[in-house]
């Protein structure tokens, strides 16, 4: 599994809209979704399948749902807890 963050710009008012499309039931890889301050208006978290091309992810289904903007994705490489911060030391 691969873990990425999206930060994603809504057209003015349509945060809802877009979130709503994002967490349907009939999308293949259902995200972690939280609505934020600053530039963007999402935040979502996808784990996705090794064999899933990020760039195709995004720019095939995610561009794809209407009032989507502006995205901004980050390729999270190692997660951190206190256990595993501990086994590092």
């Amino acid at each position: 599994m691969r873990t990425i963050f999206v930060l994603i710009k809504t057209a003015l008012g349509k945060t809802y809209d877009v979130a709503n499309a994002l967490t349907d039931e009939g999308k293949p890889h259902l995200p972690e979704i939280y609505s934020i301050s600053g530039k963007y208006d999402l935040i979502a978290k996808y784990h996705l399948p090794a064999d899933i091309d990020v760039g195709h992810f995004i720019n095939e289904d995610l561009h794809r749902v209407p009032h989507i903007v502006d995205t901004y994705t980050m390729v999270a490489f190692r997660p951190f807890s206190k256990d595993t911060l501990q086994d590092l030391e």
